[in-house]
């Protein structure tokens, strides 16, 4: 393998970018349905899938460093470090994700609960075992600065194309009607969602298989055998100001946006009537990114990404705040101030990656090892926290406000304190995040480059010791 500081050709970004189509499938799904499923499909009340969720962060903090841990003592083989796992854990995370919504004729609600339980934790390793090497090749592919903001912003969108089919598509084919008291409402239909699920697990696989063969690791390994502390590498870790601050700001934007997404899915139904709009909230969150992509690294290039993230994250604060106010009936008028919402939320989703390998660029500079696995490990840790407190803060609001479960009509009084959860809630999510990237984050443009220089100048004195 070579170090590349030059331009990477394009099959490389697309194949980086679907290793995250390939895992996004069955996160859209998770985001869109899985609470509707669990509450509306298997009946499992919401004050108890509060618990469901906090648990499997717990499980998630031991099981997300320990996994990276094992990634960095895996020397790299013939087909690179981490780019083997793509291949390897391709079918047992379809199969996974097709336990998670498989429903069992005949349990019990308790016994669902367990049910939920196995194979959500399941899941979970098994993402894990995708998702870190996937992360983590990412500062082995290129150490170019622009390349790498470049690979982010392909990756973003590899995660936007993966997300899709769950929340634009789907929403238009999974519900059913049903008579209630007199009135016809719509549920969601398990038969068409159950082979929807199936179709997802396939495209996975193979998309997957189609990610590893067209990326490569360019940067090479360390010139020796290096050892792994845990609690060192936490000690760096926790002094590292930038990584701190990128956690923190990739755990806010993850939370803000599953929240919305799940909490959605529960407001149409319920607050506007048409779920199938889901699908054009879906568009216009997303059709930023192609709006903006054509001149995004040219505004990279100009204000750098610490300033453009942190603005537009402003906007996204602000355009919920004014939803709150406006307290609509119109969705469409929802589904406009989204659109000004997805704007704002971009720049930080399409860039999060590149930031992630300059903080990470930073680490080894201050700990003198490579150690990709685990430092990406505790980043996606903190990020998962992001989307447990997106789960366990939905299940537990619903409860609060009184949605009652399978129920096919909530009362008046819930419906309206649903729209105040609904934008409340991401409102203060990324105005906390403004306030993380513009003041806590620390790395500016000219940070960035002198980072790399001095990074550079290390590993060339490490291999002239070894070579010495």
């Amino acid at each position: 393998m070579e170090q590349t500081t030059h331009q990477l050709p394009l099959s490389e970004k697309i194949g980086y970018a679907l290793g995250d189509t390939g895992g996004q499938l069955f996160l859209g799904l998770i985001n869109t349905f899985l609470q509707q499923f669990y509450m509306n499909v298997l009946r499992i009340p919401a004050r108890q899938l509060t618990w469901f969720f906090g648990f499997l962060r717990i499980w998630d903090g031991i099981n997300d460093p320990l996994l990276g841990t094992l990634i960095d003592r895996r020397r790299p083989g013939k087909h690179g470090k981490f780019r083997p796992y793509l291949r390897n854990f391709s079918i047992p995370f379809a199969l996974a994700g097709v336990l998670l919504f498989t429903r069992v004729p005949g349990l019990s609600p308790l016994q669902y609960l367990i049910y939920a339980y196995i194979t959500h934790v399941l899941y979970e390793i098994i993402f894990t075992a995708i998702n870190i090497p996937l992360g983590s090749m990412a500062s082995v592919i290129t150490m170019d600065g622009d390349e790498r903001s470049k690979l982010s912003t392909f990756r973003s969108l590899g995660a936007g194309l993966g997300n899709l089919p769950a929340s634009v598509i789907l929403p238009m084919f999974v519900f059913g009607t049903m008579m209630y008291q007199g009135e016809e409402v719509q549920v969601l239909d398990y038969r068409n969602f159950f082979i929807a699920v199936v179709v997802f697990a396939v495209l996975s696989v193979v998309i997957h298989n189609v990610a590893f063969g067209m990326t490569r690791e360019h940067v090479p390994p360390p010139p020796k055998e290096q050892t792994h502390d845990i609690r060192h590498t936490l000690r760096v870790l926790v002094k590292n100001r930038s990584f701190m601050a990128i956690c923190m700001a990739s755990m806010l934007i993850m939370g803000a946006t599953m929240f919305t997404q799940a909490v959605h899915g529960f407001l149409f139904l319920n607050y506007f009537g048409n779920p199938q709009l889901l699908t054009f909230v879906t568009i216009a969150t997303h059709a930023p990114t192609v709006l903006l992509l054509p001149v995004l690294q040219k505004m990279v290039r100009r204000f750098g990404k610490k300033q453009l993230c942190a603005w537009g994250l402003a906007l996204a604060a602000a355009a919920n705040f004014v939803l709150l106010a406006l307290r609509t009936t119109n969705p469409w008028v929802f589904i406009g101030m989204c659109f000004v919402s997805g704007i704002g939320i971009t720049f930080l989703n399409m860039q999060l990656w590149a930031l992630l390998t300059d903080v990470l660029d930073k680490q080894e500079l201050m700990s003198k090892k490579r150690e990709e696995g685990t430092c990406y490990a505790m980043f996606f840790a903190t990020r998962k926290l992001g989307h447990t407190a997106a789960g366990v803060g939905s299940s537990a609001l619903l409860d609060a406000i009184g949605y009652v479960e399978g129920a096919p009509v909530q009362p008046v009084p819930v419906v309206g304190r649903l729209y105040i959860v609904a934008t409340l809630v991401p409102a203060i999510a990324f105005l906390l995040n403004f306030l993380t990237m513009q003041f806590w984050y620390p790395f500016s443009k000219r940070d960035e480059e002198e980072i790399r220089a001095e990074l550079a100048e290390q590993r060339a004195q490490q291999e002239e010791t070894v070579n010495a």
